[in-house]
């Protein structure tokens, strides 16, 4: 059962088991439509999908790029290098605000 969907879609859902379902405040069953909840949880996976790709871009710029920028400021790596290493991390990570 796929509870951040349900509760994303049904803001009266106080509780869930996975056993007995999706439950109100007053341990009232809360009677759900699985297609839709599957259709949010592709929806909710896709939005974290995103956020992973720009945390692991981010975090590769500064651990591999950013390096090679200061080294290029001072001299011991050329343009083309650091240039190059910030195209890799861009293909590893794709833009995910260009690629839809």
């Amino acid at each position: 059962m796929n509870h951040n969907a349900i509760y994303s879609l049904y803001p009266q859902v106080a509780w869930i088991d996975d056993a007995l379902g999706p439950h109100d405040k007053d341990n009232n069953k809360v009677e759900i439509d699985e297609a839709a909840v599957a259709a949010e949880a592709v929806r909710l996976e896709a939005i974290e999908a995103v956020k992973r790709i720009e945390a692991n871009r981010a975090f590769a710029y500064t651990a591999e790029a950013d390096p090679l920028f200061f080294k290029y400021q001072a001299g011991e790596v050329t343009k083309k290098e650091w240039l190059a290493k910030r195209e890799e991390i861009r293909s590893r990570y794709p833009n995910p605000s260009k690629t839809q």
